[in-house]
């Protein structure tokens, strides 16, 4: 594996960070789970995609600038360390569209890119419910097909919804088969909010911010052109979905870098006199982790480019991921002390980051993924 950057690699490096340089906010924006903050990030979404910075790897034609997955990756590097806001678009543009690029007609792609680069549709997703999640074959919600109607109802209930209160779409599985077995008979499909029969109740969290909802859904009927993937051919639709969601693309090993480089910041900004000695290793550890993080992406990226596309290993990369954000903030919040107790961007990441082992499928479960598919080991 080359570690060295090209030329052309470096010049793009040099216009992304000149770019952000010149437009990043000098504030921080309010929490995009916010109403009022989650409208002012569109408004920065917006000007990423007059900028093609939005959608960098993606074609010309939908706003993006045909980037590689390096050159994506150093945008990552640059967007990160830059502090720029964070991505409210990233269900659209980092789970549902690497889907619709493999499975969606050209019609559906011509119709869903365009529009969720530029930020006018956001996306939310459907699948956790009241007792299905990380089990995703438990799912229980139903699409029913309706010929005289010409199309689908769809009935049930989606829970744990991002951002579910402020989007404009949901991309969600429901189940076409009832009799089928657990992992057959599930359809995926993309499901506008302002649909007669669906009902979205926004909730409050527990840090103030109020972007989670649940989505109720009362004979709503969807037309075929909203199924992706084909009918009752959900589940291996959505592994696509999960393998972006906890592998390459969801979090880049740009975000990790640049928090670690702001705990090593905070080290020094502390003094290494005035903390606990032992405080020193765990800061140099998270550096490194989140350096074997970024070199094992970069491994990644040179096998996808190669030809082989991620398998199952995703589940090892989320684990992983989810549990280095933790610790990062964990042992940023030890370094303030008593001061952690204080509202501060610390605080607010180290809130977020406990969702991490959690959501994109709980770590409980990735283990027994990783035991099964990825050790060979039986299942108990």
């Amino acid at each position: 594996m080359d570690l060295t950057w090209s030329p052309a690699e470096q010049e793009f490096r040099a216009d992304v960070a000149g770019w952000l340089q010149a437009n990043v906010p000098s504030e921080p924006l309010p929490s995009g789970d916010t109403a009022a903050g989650f409208a002012l990030h569109l408004e920065w979404e917006r000007k990423l995609f007059d900028a093609r910075w939005a959608v960098v790897s993606w074609p010309e034609e939908y706003g993006g600038r045909s980037a590689s997955l390096w050159e994506w990756l150093i945008f990552e590097e640059e967007y990160y360390r830059a502090g720029a806001p964070q991505r409210v678009t990233q269900n659209g543009i980092f789970l549902l569209a690497p889907t619709i690029f493999e499975f969606g007609t050209p019609e559906q792609q011509d119709r869903y890119l365009p529009t969720m680069a530029s930020g006018e549709e956001s996306w939310c997703q459907g699948w956790s419910e009241p007792d299905a999640g990380s089990d995703l074959a438990g799912i229980r919600s139903t699409a029913t097909r309706d010929d005289a109607a010409g199309g689908w109802r769809l009935n049930g209930q989606k829970t744990w919804t991002t951002r579910g209160a402020f989007c404009t779409h949901l991309f969600g599985l429901f189940r076409t088969d009832p009799s089928a077995e657990r992992h057959r008979g599930l359809t995926y499909f993309l499901v506008p909010l302002d649909t007669v029969g669906v009902t979205v109740r926004g909730f409050g969290r527990l840090d103030g911010d109020e972007g989670f909802a649940e989505v109720f859904f009362e004979d709503a009927l969807v037309t075929d052109d909203l199924v992706l993937g084909g009918i009752d051919q959900g589940w291996s639709v959505a592994m696509a979905t999960t393998g972006s969601e906890r592998g390459l693309t969801l979090r880049s090993p740009g975000r990790f870098m640049a928090t670690a480089e702001r705990l090593v910041a905070l080290y020094r900004e502390r003094g290494p006199d005035a903390v606990d000695g032992s405080l020193r290793g765990r800061v140099a550890q998270a550096y490194i982790d989140s350096e074997a993080y970024r070199l094992q992406t970069l491994q990644t990226v040179t096998r996808v480019t190669g030809g082989d596309p991620p398998g199952v290993e995703s589940s090892l990369t989320k684990v992983f991921w989810s549990e280095l954000d933790v610790s990062l903030h964990e042992i940023a919040l030890d370094l303030l002390g008593f001061e952690a107790e204080l509202e501060s961007p610390w605080m607010k990441g180290f809130e977020f980051a406990l969702s991490g082992p959690i959501y994109a499928g709980t770590n409980e479960i990735q283990r027994n993924v990783i035991a099964e598919r990825v050790l060979g080991l039986p299942r108990k």
